[in-house]
């Protein structure tokens, strides 16, 4: 068995048991693979033994990388999880099934054109700046609901909500007031939890746990 299949299997039974452990309803968050900088041959153990959620960072890697094994591998589902920039928005409608970083009109704007030009069915994530941080992408939580509400106006698929908490600080805070966000407008999905808090973001109920390092190991790119 190759490692990242370990790996993979490891990470699995860590969220059952803390699933089972927790109160409430059980659930299936799904895990995405981020094999960003990885190469091919690092991907194709997962893909052969049936993993269909892979994320990346960036659409031209993503499209050198994908655009073939897509077509092999009919059942993949690819996560847009950068920054994505406009002028690599028609790249990116192409190649991707998700989109995890949706924070900005101009932004969505352009999604709307290209996606309803393509008829194309891509489930969108609007991203979150919970710790308010110049450095990280996301609206401000202040401006969610009429954020949300212009999103649905251009007729995009808005599924739930993304964040990243501020580095070095307890997630937990910021995992709550996710959840109490997309609560607020009514999205049942949440992409929150990366390899080192997606035990914590499981307490509350991400439904997309977007692991690395965890599975493919260190990057060396």
């Amino acid at each position: 068995m190759h490692q990242t299949q370990s790996n993979l299997i490891e990470i699995q039974n860590k969220i059952k048991k803390k699933i089972n452990e927790s109160s409430g309803n059980k659930y299936n968050p799904k895990i995405i693979a981020v094999s960003k900088t990885f190469p091919e041959q690092e991907i194709l153990p997962l893909l052969n033994s049936g993993h269909n959620e892979f994320g990346e960072n960036k659409v031209q890697e993503a499209t050198q990388k994908w655009k073939n094994l897509k077509e092999k591998y009919d059942q993949v589902r690819l996560h847009m999880l950068g920054k994505l920039q406009t002028n690599k928005v028609k790249n990116a409608v192409e190649i991707f099934d998700y989109i995890h970083s949706l924070d900005n009109l101009k932004l969505a704007n352009k999604l709307a054109k290209e996606i309803h030009e393509k008829n194309k069915e891509i489930k969108i994530f609007i991203q979150i700046n919970l710790g308010g941080e110049s450095q990280k992408s996301g609206i401000d939580p202040s401006n969610l609901e009429v954020f949300y509400k212009n999103c649905l106006d251009l007729k995009l698929n808005i599924i739930g909500t993304m964040c990243i908490p501020p580095d070095n600080q307890d997630p937990k805070p910021f995992f709550k007031e996710m959840l109490n966000l997309n609560n607020k407008i009514n999205l049942s999905e949440i992409s929150m939890g990366m390899t080192n808090d997606f035990l914590e973001a499981i307490e509350f109920k991400s439904t997309y746990l977007r692991i690395g390092t965890g599975i493919f190991g260190k990057r060396f790119i």
